[in-house]
C-alpha cells in the first residue's frame, strides 16, 4: 500500500474493482462445475470475454418469467408477464430454453444487471450530494429496469427483481415491493452497498447511520434478517479498510471480521487448505446463499489480500455465483490495494461512464 493512498482513492479502486469482477466472470456465471469452465476457457477465464452460447449448467428454463423463484403453483397471474412486458423487454425469447446462458449475446467488457443497479444508485448519490435517498434509488431502479429500449445488455434477472416487479404490478406501493423466496438471502442482494457506505462515510456521516441506511436500502429488494445482519457486518469491514491507517494490516483486519460475523477463524484453517476449490464448492456452496458466498467472499479476500487480480481470476473459475461474490469481492480488494486492475477496467465497454459516475461521487 503506497503511504499516499488516502481513503478517496480507496473508495475509488474499490468501485471500480466491482465492475471488473462483475464483466470478468460474467462468461461463467453459474458454471457449477469448474471444469466446464476449463472445457469452454483453455487455461480458464484470463481475460474478459464474450458469454458463450452454450451454458453447460443453466437452469433459466426452469425460473418464472412471473415472479420470483421457478415456476410453480401458488402466485396470483400478474396482467402483464414480468419478463418481457415490464421488465427484460425483448428478452423473453431467451427464456424457457434449455441451456441457454444467463447473460446471452453480452459482450467481452459488459456488466449485469445488478452492477447496472449499482450505477443507477451511484448516479442518484451523486445527484443528491453524496446522500442516500430512497425514492430517489426506487425510481432510478424502476426506469432503469422496465426501459424501453433497454438501458442495460443483461438477458437475466434474479429472482428478486422478478419479485419486486410482480409485487409492483399487483399495486403495491415501491418500498414495499421486496419479495420473499427462497434465495432472499443472497450474495446480489450486498452488490449496491458499497456506494452507500463510500458516499456517506466520506461525507462524514456516522458509521452507525450510514448501516442504518444500508439496512434499510437492503430491505426494499432483499427482506431478510440474516442476510440485513451479515450486511451490517460487510459495512464495517468496509469502513475499517477505508479509513485504516498505513501501518495496519488489511489481513488482520479481514480475519478479525471474519471471526466476530461468523466465527470463521481465517488464520487456523488456511494451513489445512489445498486449493480453493476445497473451500468454495465442498467447505462452502459456491451458490449465492449467503450462509455460504460470504464465508467463501471472507477467504478469498483474506487469501489474495494485495493480489488483487490474482483474486478475482481465481473468484471466476471457481464458478457458482462468482459475478455477485466477485462483486463483493472486488470492492474489498480493491480497497486494500487502492488500485485497481488497468488492463481490465480499460477494456470494460462502459469505462468512460464508469469512469466519469465513480469521480463524481467520490469527489
Amino acid at each position: 500500500m503506497p503511504p499516499s493512498t488516502s481513503p478517496q482513492q480507496r473508495a475509488s479502486a474499490a468501485l471500480k474493482s466491482l465492475f471488473v469482477a462483475d464483466a470478468l466472470a460474467m462468461p461463467v456465471h453459474w458454471y457449477y462445475n469448474p471444469m466446464d469452465i476449463y472445457r469452454q476457457f483453455r487455461g480458464g477465464i484470463q481475460q474478459l470475454e464474450d458469454a458463450p452460447a452454450y451454458h453447460p449448467s443453466s437452469i433459466m428454463s426452469l425460473h418464472s418469467t412471473n415472479h420470483g423463484g421457478r415456476h410453480g403453483r401458488g402466485h396470483k397471474q400478474a396482467a402483464r408477464e414480468i419478463v418481457g412486458e415490464v421488465i427484460l423487454k425483448g428478452k423473453r425469447q431467451h427464456w424457457g430454453k434449455a441451456n441457454t446462458h444467463y447473460h446471452h449475446g453480452m459482450k467481452a467488457g459488459e456488466n449485469t444487471l445488478n452492477a447496472h443497479c449499482a450505477r443507477a444508485l451511484i448516479r442518484t448519490l451523486s445527484d443528491n450530494g453524496g446522500h442516500y435517498d430512497q425514492q430517489a434509488f426506487l425510481t432510478a431502479y424502476i426506469a432503469l429496469m422496465t426501459a424501453e429500449p433497454a438501458q442495460h445488455p443483461d438477458t437475466y434477472a434474479e429472482s428478486y427483481h422478478r419479485g419486486f416487479f410482480a409485487n409492483l404490478e399487483a399495486g403495491n406501493p415501491p418500498d414495499r415491493c421486496g419479495a420473499v423466496t427462497h434465495d432472499t438471502a443472497s450474495i446480489g442482494g450486498l452488490v449496491t452497498i458499497a456506494p452507500i457506505v463510500f458516499a456517506e462515510r466520506l461525507g462524514g456521516t456516522p458509521l452507525d447511520r450510514v448501516q442504518e441506511i444500508c439496512a434499510s436500502h437492503l430491505a426494499l429488494t432483499h427482506p431478510d434478517a440474516y442476510l440485513a445482519k451479515v450486511c451490517r457486518d460487510y459495512v464495517g469491514l468496509l469502513d475499517e479498510l477505508l479509513f485504516r491507517e498505513d501501518s495496519d494490516d488489511a489481513q488482520t483486519i479481514i480475519s478479525a471480521w471474519s471471526k466476530r460475523s461468523i466465527s470463521l477463524q481465517l488464520s487456523e484453517i488456511m494451513p489445512k487448505i489445498l486449493n480453493d476449490n476445497d473451500v468454495v464448492g465442498r467447505l462452502f456452496s459456491s451458490a449465492c446463499y449467503i450462509t455460504d458466498s460470504w464465508p467463501s467472499v471472507l477467504y478469498l479476500a483474506y487469501k489474495y489480500c494485495h493480489k488483487l487480480e490474482a483474486g478475482l481470476l481465481a473468484n471466476t473459475n471457481l464458478g457458482g455465483d462468482n459475478v455477485h461474490r466477485g462483486a463483493v469481492l472486488g470492492v474489498l480488494l480493491g480497497l486494500v490495494e487502492g488500485q485497481t486492475v488497468e488492463r481490465f477496467y480499460e477494456q470494460l465497454l462502459d469505462m468512460e461512464k464508469i469512469d466519469y459516475e465513480i469521480t463524481a461521487l467520490i469527489s
